[in-house]
């Protein structure tokens, strides 16, 4: 089985280059599965119904989030309601959405798990702890994905490692810049530390550099607009057998 798993789609410039590049690129590729992080991909901040649909509508068939998915309020029944959105299994219990899912390919189901890290993060419980309790639940996925949103190289790693024969795929999102350590681990589990973003090219993951540079430079609040020019859809695709459930290979994808 082929999955695209799509970086970090940010705002209305992101969904749009991903609608023009999406669906050929599917095609050439013989994509079977393709999973999108949409929590950026509402103008402004965070994911509304209206972002997501875009995103349904322009060929993702599976939505992952991360911190900024509460961000807006009117997304919360969309979570509650949805089998193919997920937020971070680890957030607390009682709030809006799932934190996994299963997809039925009719020949193999393929469960997705999203977990978000606890170094530089909002708060949450540990995703070691959270993968260890949810794993067991998918016990008749023999596919496997988790979304690991996380600041953290180093924790980024550990999460890889610890999971490496027992999911299919680890895959890093919230950092936005794609890193250079695709690798099938030892015991069959494919792995990224980020996958990058969709959104504009010339920019500090997806904000005007300027803007970012003067909140940096002088800690004073700033409205963190979308860069304008080029835009680029980062990625990764997941080879996976249907039999066992392990990686066959995973091929960084950058679409500018």
């Amino acid at each position: 089985m082929n999955i695209l798993v799509i970086g970090d789609v940010v705002s209305a410039k992101g969904c749009e280059f991903l609608r023009s590049v999406l669906p050929a690129y599917k095609r050439l590729k013989k994509i079977d599965l393709c999973i999108a992080n949409g929590e950026n991909s509402a103008v402004g901040n965070g994911i509304t119904p209206f972002s997501a649909q875009y995103l349904f509508d322009s060929g993702v068939d599976f939505i992952t989030t991360g911190n900024h998915v509460y961000r807006r309020r009117e997304f919360y029944e969309m979570l509650d309601e949805r089998d193919d959105i997920i937020r971070p299994a680890n957030f607390c219990k009682t709030n809006p959405g799932k934190g996994y899912s299963v997809v039925d390919m009719g020949s193999v189901k393929v469960g997705i798990i999203n977990l978000s890290g606890m170094v530089y993060m909002d708060r949450c419980s540990n995703p070691f702890t959270a993968a260890d309790e949810i794993i067991p639940e998918l016990s008749d996925c023999r596919i496997k994905l988790v979304d690991f949103h996380a600041e953290a190289t180093a924790e980024k790693k550990a999460m890889g490692f610890y999971l490496d024969g027992k999911v299919s795929a680890v895959f890093g999102t919230h950092t936005h810049v794609m890193t250079a350590d695709a690798a099938v681990l030892p015991q069959g589990t494919a792995y990224i530390t980020d996958i990058g973003m969709t959104g504009p090219k010339y920019s500090v993951l997806g904000v005007k550099p300027e803007i970012s540079i003067e909140w940096l430079k002088t800690g004073m609040p700033a409205r963190f607009d979308t860069a304008e020019g080029e835009c680029m859809m980062n990625g990764c695709i997941f080879e996976i057998d249907n039999k066992t459930g392990k990686a066959i290979s995973i091929e960084p994808v950058t679409i500018e």
